[in-house]
């Protein structure tokens, strides 16, 4: 069930309503705050770190390709994680887990 979860994230990133991403993207601690509270759900689903990073991951490769920065913490992400190689945005999905967690 936990991989169902994980590999259901760009769906449900894709098909999120746009007003509310941009809602979420506005502001940086809202982003966080937001990816606190999946984080939060996923733990309480019984998702472990690893899988927790995949999604996030998952979530960070959607957003790169697909919405523009909204503010200097979001374009400093994007920065990284464009110029990372799938080992560097795997150790910063884990970060970004660990700062919201």
């Amino acid at each position: 069930m936990a991989d169902t979860n994980v590999n259901n994230v760009d769906q449900k990133v894709a098909q999120m309503d746009s007003e509310k991403k941009d809602q979420i993207l506005q502001d940086f601690e809202q982003f966080k705050g937001y990816l606190s509270d999946k984080v939060s759900k996923g733990q309480k689903l019984g998702l472990g770190e690893e899988q927790l990073a995949k999604a996030a991951e998952k979530v960070a490769d959607y957003l790169a390709a697909h919405e523009d920065p909204r503010n200097s913490e979001e374009k400093l992400l994007q920065e990284l994680w464009k110029v990372g190689d799938k080992d560097q945005q795997h150790a910063l999905a884990h970060m970004l887990i660990r700062l919201v967690g």
